[in-house]
């Protein structure tokens, strides 16, 4: 891909984001793969700057209840459905076209792009710097000539103010145009709001737990479990002692939220009696 000369900054064709739904406050793309990495791709032509999110319950609940990550989420400019709930959720106001844009997967599909059009890419995230050298090595394998320019695993503790002008500058220097971040929800979102601006990579792309499945550190559901719904039940039982909290919390409070948003939205279309 031709990118413009780094100090031309235009803003992306708004005819390339997709259709979005508000579910529980937050708005979701009603898309598919191929739309996303379309938007991805005339995001980094058009060298704006874009912050991308594969949003599970837990991330849409999290910003229900804590206004800081709201704040985040009224940031970023496009959220995809990552879990199958939450597609459901869009069927059920009545966007039958929506489908599921699964964080690994739209990871996947970005770097096959990335590779076969000369994209250079910066990994931030991983749980320590030997797994990151491992995601590296299998993207590498997977996807012959991806341009991986730069990559960091942070620390699980805050960082200073010092520590993220180090952190900016590394990832300004690297070159990269797609910077993919994996460090949790809702964690990355607020890095990438609080660092949008600071950063020069036209797109920042927030996938979850998609370091560690590309890794091969810990195995991904079998794809008929999400397409049920049920991703949930086999990452808790790979993880349970970090997961079971999350979970415990976040589903049952969705359902309600939803119910309520649904039936708000069944009320105000119901004729008034005369």
């Amino acid at each position: 891909m031709q990118l413009p000369h780094p100090t031309e900054r235009r803003e992306v064709d708004q005819s390339y984001l997709p259709e979005r739904a508000q579910v529980v406050g937050v708005p979701l793309a009603i898309a598919d793969y191929a739309s996303v990495v379309a938007w991805a791709l005339a995001t980094i032509a058009a060298r704006s700057r874009a912050t991308l999110s594969a949003a599970a319950v837990n991330l849409v609940m999290s910003a229900h209840e804590q206004p800081e990550v709201a704040a985040a989420l009224a940031q970023t400019t496009l959220i995809v459905p990552d879990g199958q709930p939450l597609v459901w959720a869009l069927h059920l106001l009545g966007h039958r076209s929506a489908t599921r844009v699964y964080g690994p997967e739209l990871m996947a599909r970005i770097c096959t792009r990335a590779a076969a059009e000369a994209i250079p890419i910066y990994l931030y995230g991983g749980r320590d710097e030997r797994a990151l050298r491992l995601l590296c090595a299998r993207l590498a394998e997977r996807h012959p000539g991806l341009a991986i320019a730069g990559s960091h695993s942070p620390p699980f503790r805050p960082l200073s103010t010092e520590e993220e002008a180090q952190v900016a500058e590394h990832i300004n220097a690297s070159g990269a145009q797609i910077v993919f971040v994996g460090i949790g929800q809702p964690k990355q979102e607020l890095w990438m709001a609080a660092m949008r601006a600071r950063l020069a990579p036209p797109l920042l792309c927030g996938v979850g737990a998609a370091f560690d499945f590309h890794a091969g550190i810990i195995r991904q559901a079998p794809p008929w479990l999400g397409a049920h719904g049920l991703e949930w039940a086999w990452r808790l039982a790979i993880e349970p002692r970090r997961l079971w909290r999350r979970y415990a919390r976040y589903n049952p409070r969705f359902v309600i939220a939803f119910a309520r948003q649904l039936a708000a939205q069944r009320a105000a279309r119901r004729p008034r009696r005369v």
